[in-house]
């Protein structure tokens, strides 16, 4: 079984944990701020922290327009709270200037769940994961309004979405990097799997 290599977006976030998560689900994980470090992985995580901040340093750093060329080849993606955002076709309540990277054909609603003080944490049934519910953390969490036909729901938390797939592209409004349980991350890594054709025969 060939070891996938998976970037995770350090411009700002929870860069640290999502590199822990991905190496213990068996990935070689990199951080990637510059188009030339874009290049040189097989897939990205899109980490949690402040969507609006995210997009102008992506922008900055001139990775913004090779990231959605790779989003649209095709290229396995996953993102978390803010990273969710970034996914989305369409935000409901963007701030000025406000870019996504798009690659889900969703609508979300920013800061849905509440202001960092209404942080809280729930067992989130995902599918495809197996086993016991996974642990969500919702930090300033937004959560899906609408999908479209292609996009997959995978979770619900209180009647809202809040885990969707649709390709290669995988977003969850919580953050599985902060609770120790990398199964979200192990799903994620087997999309890449089969995406670059190493998964175990």
């Amino acid at each position: 079984m060939n070891t996938p290599v998976i970037g995770v977006l350090a411009l700002q976030g929870d860069v640290r944990e999502h590199l822990i998560a991905l190496a213990a689900a068996d990935a070689v994980a990199r951080p990637v701020r510059r188009p030339e470090e874009l290049a040189e992985v097989d897939a990205l995580v899109l980490p949690g922290g402040e969507s609006t901040t995210i997009s102008k340093l992506a922008v900055l750093f001139g990775v913004m327009e090779p990231l959605r060329a790779r989003v649209r080849a095709g290229m396995p993606v996953y993102g978390t709270c803010a990273g969710m955002i970034m996914l989305a076709d369409k935000i409901l309540d963007p701030r000025s200037g406000q870019e996504t990277i798009g690659g889900i054909d969703m609508i979300v609603r920013r800061n849905a769940f509440g202001r960092q003080n209404e942080s809280f944490e729930a067992a989130i049934d995902v599918r495809g994961v197996a086993g016991d519910p996974v642990e969500g953390v919702f930090i300033r969490a937004p959560w899906v309004e609408s999908v479209g036909a292609d996009t997959e729901v995978l979770a619900e938390h209180g009647g809202h979405i809040v885990a969707v797939r649709q390709g290669n592209a995988l977003a969850t409004s919580f953050h599985p990097e902060l609770t120790g349980d990398h199964r979200v991350h192990a799903l994620f890594v087997d999309m890449v799997r089969a995406d670059t054709g190493s998964e175990s025969l």
